[in-house]
């Protein structure tokens, strides 16, 4: 009855025309959202909307590629819909080019563990600027393994119809690792219209013309003076470029390749009175070194630089499984070890370095006696933070983990450079201490919830990785694999205590695994050495009272809530049944109760 009530007024209600102008535009809104709710039309309008419409389809396929190395912790991606993830820049200690801004840093001193303070107002990059675009979108990659920032440009021109007419412009900034003066920027235009595309090529240089001396090639130089904190000093600066074409066309269905050298040379702080003097002798030495980078193939130089960069990466930390909130993921760690690196110098790749040097900074890596002591720097938020934001700010970071290192007993580590550096970050990251005669893993037990590994542990010419692993119970392991090496491995290793018998580290496959035992006091978790002797005499000096699993010493240190607490609660919920049951004894069954059943009364018809 009520429904056909409504119905009857319905004819009256849509004969005034406002119902009707509101039936129309909600029969309207709702056809247009249903079209726009279609994935085809959506996915255009967000593909035209977040990535710049034709330019921003093509950049698409690039960043794409580089997705993989992002997914294992290779690299960070800027790009349209991801911008300010972090400062780019590519360095090698003795200097540091800000690619976003176009700037250059200099160190203050060629000595290991000074970092590039010195902001100058030179423009290391060579820029482009293509005639005829209409739109351009640009994506950046930080590719730690291969120390260098990638850059792709997506132009589409002014004829352009579809993502395959844009011009596509690609770009790699390298400060050499091994030849600490060289900057490389490689240039590759790739041009897939029917036109010629225009390109002007701008660098911050003048012309300084060489001659017959480099097989008539010419290059640019350029002078700097860069001011410190006391007026009476600065820093000199030189600055060769390879000569290149101000202006390029780019013909149809071609390519365009390019690369662009630099040797960058800078003195120490000097008065004002020796400027002219150590300017020519930067010159000379710019001129020389120019010479010798210009008789190089770029291939090799790249070959070598990413080389020696792989050779860093052998060290460093993996995050494999986080349970908590204030544990550095891998990005975070990455990141920081990729800035850390970028400026420091590498003394064992430097060619001037001595012999003697070299092999004394080279036992010095192999075996840093008491580097790292004190607690593991893991849930250190100052020395791995999740978010950097400015070159500045990288400098801070890199002067608080050196000083951070130097008071820590690895001052023979901040020497040995970007070696040095790495090898000091990845003992403090887990605890792991050099003592006279063994290598020793103090990490919290506390914090084994999280599963991690260190890798490429420096031991006395033998390299180890340490992993902290979950089993399925979640219950924690240690796990030690030791890359295989020419000669015999002659490496022993005993679990907290020592009580068991050391087992013998070999370049098996498989690694060997150890329980995590927790001793009272607390002392090293695992402990390996090269002195089997040692390490079956040191059960005798620990003096622990005793030993437990690792399970049972976190119940023992969270126990969970007093007796009282439970007694508590079980008395309350003891006492509310009760008092339901008085309740429902006394509602049904006490004086007054009401009958369960109610009987029905018979008429004397027989109907009810």
């Amino acid at each position: 009855m009520w429904l056909q009530q409504r119905l009857k007024g319905l004819p009256s209600l849509l004969s005034s025309s406002w119902a009707r102008r509101v039936l129309i535009g909600l029969l309207l809104f709702m056809i247009f959202y249903w079209y726009l709710s279609s994935d085809g039309i959506l996915r255009a309008l967000s593909l035209s909307r977040e990535l710049g419409g034709v330019a921003g389809a093509c950049l698409q396929t690039d960043i794409n590629r580089w997705k993989a190395f992002v997914e294992r912790g290779e690299g960070v991606i800027m790009s349209p819909q991801n911008k300010d993830v972090a400062p780019f820049v590519a360095g090698n200690g003795h200097f540091l080019v800000d690619v976003e801004a176009n700037r250059l840093w200099l160190s203050s001193s060629a000595q290991p563990g000074s970092a590039p303070v010195h902001q100058t107002d030179f423009a290391p990059m060579a820029t482009l600027q293509i005639a005829e675009k209409r739109h351009e979108a640009q994506a950046m990659m930080l590719w730690f393994r291969k120390g260098s920032v990638l850059s792709v440009r997506c132009v589409s021109m002014t004829h352009s119809q579809s993502p395959r007419d844009c011009v596509t412009v690609r770009e790699e900034y390298i400060a050499h690792r091994s030849r600490p003066n060289v900057y490389l920027q490689r240039i590759h235009i790739n041009n897939p219209t029917d036109r010629t595309v225009s390109v002007n090529i701008f660098t911050d240089a003048v012309t300084f013309r060489v001659g017959q001396e480099v097989e008539k090639k010419d290059f640019v130089v350029s002078v700097r003076k860069v001011h410190t904190e006391k007026s009476n000093v600065v820093v000199v600066m030189v600055v060769a470029t390879k000569r290149v074409n101000s202006v390029v066309q780019v013909n149809g269905k071609s390519e365009y390749k390019e690369n662009v050298l630099s040797v960058i040379q800078s003195s120490e702080p000097v008065d004002s009175s020796k400027v002219e003097e150590t300017l020519a002798r930067l010159k000379e030495a710019v001129r020389k070194e120019m010479q010798e980078v210009l008789r190089l193939s770029v291939d090799e130089l790249e070959q070598d630089h990413q080389q020696a960069w792989m050779d860093l990466f052998i060290s460093g930390v993996e995050m494999r499984k986080i349970t908590d909130s204030h544990t550095p993921s891998s990005h975070t760690v990455n990141t920081t070890l990729y800035y850390v690196l970028s400026a420091s110098t590498a003394p064992l790749l430097d060619q001037r370095v001595t012999t003697d040097e070299h092999d004394r900074l080279v036992s010095s890596l192999n075996y840093a006696d008491h580097c790292f002591s004190g607690h593991a720097t893991m849930h250190a938020e100052n020395l791995w933070p999740e978010r950097v934001t400015s070159v500045a700010q990288i400098l801070q970071l890199v002067n608080l983990w050196t000083l951070t290192l130097q008071k820590r007993g690895c001052k023979v580590l901040v020497a040995a450079g970007a070696h040095g550096m790495m090898q000091g970050m990845v003992l403090s990251f887990g605890g792991l201490q050099f003592t006279e005669n063994h290598l020793q893993f103090q990490a919290d037990p506390g914090v084994l919830h999280n599963s991690y590994s260190l890798r490429g542990i420096h031991y006395n010419k033998d390299l180890m990785n340490l992993a902290v692993l979950l089993d399925a119970e979640g219950k924690p392991f240690l796990h030690v694999s030791v890359k295989p090496q020419e000669k015999p491995v002659k490496l022993y290793a005993c679990e907290a205590g020592c009580m068991n018998e050391p087992v013998e580290l070999t370049s098996e496959v498989k690694g060997h695994t150890f329980p995590v035992m927790v001793t009272q006091p607390i002392t090293a978790l695992l402990y390996i050495s090269t002195d089997l002797t040692h390490l079956q005499d040191l059960r005798h000096t620990l003096h622990v009272k005793a030993i437990l699993a690792h399970e049972d010493h976190m119940a023992k240190q969270y126990p969970g809530l007093p007796f009282l607490f439970w007694f508590s609660v079980a008395s309350l919920i003891t006492l509310f049944h009760l008092f339901l049951f008085k309740l429902i004894y006394n509602e049904y069954c006490g004086p007054g109760a009401k009958p369960l059943f109610r009987s029905k009364v018979m008429g004397d018809d027989g109907g009810l």
